[in-house]
């Protein structure tokens, strides 16, 4: 007798390189995969990357999981970068808006899926200045709950914060369908339970979804 398959009742999204597609390299620069906005950066101060990341990366690591306050995190980041803090932050907003595009498509498709009764929800690592930049509105305004690493104090691939949307909604993480473009941040969904897709792109997205009967 095959068992009955678990109804899907939430769809959790990924931000960055799904919600926000960006331009991702193949290997981590020092396991930082945001290196587009990062390289532009380092240039803007006339910097090698080496001497960027040793000036912003314990502050930038930390703050990523909400260890650090943002103010006391962009004012070690600015104070060892040699600029003010009011010039990085501009600096950081402009590049990620630069270097990240919205997906449209697939927001749309989001929406859809909400009319179908689904839930949609966000679970992202992003550090204050992300943050700020690519949480539009548009996120803001129709996903729930939005769980952001520096608001809650643990990022991927930590299994608890896997754990916060489920608990939300008051679901079982078998109806959770966890989406993200980074195999290392799927796995651990997969251990709780949840159905998970590698993004990749709009188009396969689409293919997969359909795979598990749920039509966009």
């Amino acid at each position: 007798m095959k068992r009955a398959k678990t109804k899907i009742k939430a769809i959790i999204f990924d931000i960055g390189g799904v919600l926000q597609v960006g331009r991702y390299p193949k290997k981590p620069y020092k396991n930082h995969r945001t290196l587009g906005v990062h390289n532009s950066v380092s240039k803007k101060l006339k910097l090698s990357l080496d001497q960027y990341f040793d000036a912003i990366d314990t502050s930038y690591a930390d703050s990523i999981e909400g260890k650090i306050p943002e103010q006391d995190a962009l004012e070690t980041m600015a104070k060892n970068l040699k600029i003010s803090v009011k010039k990085l932050e501009r600096l950081y907003l402009k590049e990620y808006k630069k270097h990240f595009k919205f997906n449209e498509q697939l927001f749309k498709q989001a929406l859809k899926l909400r009319k179908r009764s689904y839930k949609i929800a966000i679970l992202s690592d992003q550090w204050y200045l992300s943050k700020e930049a690519l949480v539009n509105l548009k996120l803001k305004n129709n996903f729930n709950p939005i769980v952001i690493s520096c608001d809650v104090g643990m990022r991927k691939p930590n299994p608890k914060i896997y754990k916060l949307i489920p608990k939300k909604l008051k679901i079982s993480a078998k109806n959770c369908l966890f989406i993200d473009n980074q195999e290392w941040n799927i796995k651990p969904a997969k251990k709780l339970g949840m159905k998970t897709i590698l993004f990749k792109n709009n188009k396969q997205l689409r293919k997969d979804l359909k795979k598990i009967s749920i039509k966009t």
